[in-house]
């Protein structure tokens, strides 16, 4: 096989599951149809993971449009392995009150952080008054 450079070298994976982890955070998984040389991808019956603790839960979200700048990681799954798993699947109503308990709790730390500096006497800047580089 030879080396293609940049995003060509992903010819041979179209067809294949894959899982693409997003800038924002999020992870899908479906079928690679298409990729240009900007690294936008198109992927074909996409689930949307959500992982909380030891528990999953995916979200159907059909045909889904990937912008090459928001692609942090692009892996093939190993559908050997994919039944391997040490997490338990739950519905996606549970995963997603799990999710929001989840992100309650980080709020709640966040805040009591933010009480305890102010008690000190200091601050912390707004994410929005920082500088983007």
């Amino acid at each position: 096989m030879n080396y293609m450079p940049g995003t060509a070298s992903l010819i041979e994976d179209i067809d294949k599951k894959h899982l693409v982890l997003l800038r924002d955070g999020r992870t899908l998984i479906g079928i690679l149809r298409s990729i240009d040389q900007f690294a936008n991808l198109v992927l074909h019956q996409t689930v949307e993971r959500i992982h909380v603790g030891k528990k999953f839960g995916d979200i159907p979200r059909g045909i889904f449009v990937v912008r090459g700048e928001n692609v942090v990681l692009l892996g093939e799954v190993d559908l050997e392995k994919e039944c391997d798993q040490i997490l338990q699947r739950v519905s996606i109503e549970e995963i997603l009150e799990e999710q929001r308990t989840e992100q309650q709790a980080k709020q709640e730390s966040e805040r009591l952080k933010l009480v305890a500096v102010k008690e000190r006497g200091l601050s912390i800047p707004k994410a929005d008054t920082l500088d983007d580089f």
